[in-house]
């Protein structure tokens, strides 16, 4: 068994691979996405492909990171204050910030009914089938729907549980291949097109934590597989087979070529970045055509701006505002006169 290493060194690899998954993402929007959404826009001359299963990496890694959170909670409401903190104050300002460049913008493409804007101030307008704000916020149903699936684990047969856990889950997802009715929300609730990915990133940590050992998790990311060649494409099994051995590798120390201070730092204001890079980023793409730049030099300004807004974002939004609440609420729930609880 991996006897603890997880806890012997901090995981600096998570954030390096977060900063890859977060470029290409980024360059995957303003090559391929903006001309599917502005075919007769003057774009660069290439489509990045990664982007397309930059999101499965996202799930994996969410489904590593998430025991980082439930190692130091210690109850429902401390969990949900957590993910609050990390997720509302940075979405709030990103939202705001696309609304006002795409109305000053005057970007019609991009606009979305008033009803619907309301609906994403909750994130979970994807729940009742309204549009987002930006595109890219569809991951961020899928992740609320992970972290309900996860309190759910924590608080019922208990994260120790998770892997015969996990074969149930999967076999939820071999029932929906054979009941294509099921109702949509629970399909969405229970994360079933993407819960093989997220399970990735969860048995790999159960490994780094110095729980399991790769051979004991042989099974279930067997299973894990096996459930992606039944029930998804070529492709996506491809995918899954290399998050396994990425995962593997990360795990056993082996991706330690990958942190390098630029790729740290990007992954380190990934969710910001995600947040503000999609639609600010178009805009900024077309308004550089109508001043008669190149699309080379709009799809440069378009990645400088959306890594300078992500950055300001993090530090002045994302970063304090989690600290503070998290501070309130933690002396809020400590008796006055006690000391605090270590975590």
């Amino acid at each position: 068994m991996n006897a603890g290493l997880g806890k012997k060194r901090r995981l600096t690899e998570l954030d390096a691979l977060r900063g890859i998954g977060a470029l290409a993402v980024v360059i995957f929007h303003y090559t391929t996405r903006f001309h599917e959404k502005f075919p007769d826009a003057p774009h660069v001359p290439f489509g990045f492909f990664g982007g397309n299963y930059r999101v499965l990496l996202f799930f994996a890694i969410s489904g590593f990171a998430i025991f980082f959170t439930l190692d130091k909670v210690r109850t429902v409401p401390d969990f949900l204050l957590n993910r609050f903190s990390r997720l509302y104050p940075a979405y709030w300002v990103a939202m705001l910030l696309t609304l006002t460049v795409e109305y000053l913008g005057r970007v019609t493409a991009l606009q979305i009914p008033s009803l619907d804007i309301v609906a994403n101030v909750t994130m979970l307008e994807g729940f009742v089938f309204l549009q987002a704000v930006d595109g890219a916020y569809w991951t961020l149903t899928v992740e609320i729907a992970f972290y309900v699936s996860m309190l759910m684990l924590w608080k019922g047969p208990g994260t120790k549980r998770l892997e015969p856990v996990l074969l149930l889950w999967l076999a939820a997802k071999w029932l929906l291949a054979f009941w294509p009715g099921m109702p949509e929300r629970i399909v969405m609730l229970l994360v079933l097109r993407y819960i093989p990915f997220f399970a990735i990133g969860m048995l790999s940590y159960r490994v780094w934590a110095g729980k399991r050992s790769w051979t004991q998790q042989m099974p279930y990311l067997a299973a894990v597989l096996l459930t992606i060649a039944l029930f998804d494409t070529p492709d996506l099994l491809l995918v899954g087979v290399l998050l396994v051995g990425c995962f593997w590798a990360m795990v056993e120390g082996k991706l330690g070529f990958l942190c390098v201070r630029p790729l740290l730092w990007i992954g380190s204001i990934s969710y910001s970045l995600y947040l503000v890079h999609q639609n600010i980023g178009f805009v900024v793409m077309l308004k550089a055509d109508a001043a008669g730049l190149s699309p080379w030099l709009g799809f440069a300004l378009a990645i400088a701006i959306a890594i300078s807004l992500g950055a300001a974002v993090n530090h002045y939004v994302e970063k304090p505002a989690a600290k503070a609440i998290m501070a309130w609420w933690k002396r809020r729930r400590e008796p006055v006169g006690e000391p605090a609880a270590a975590e």
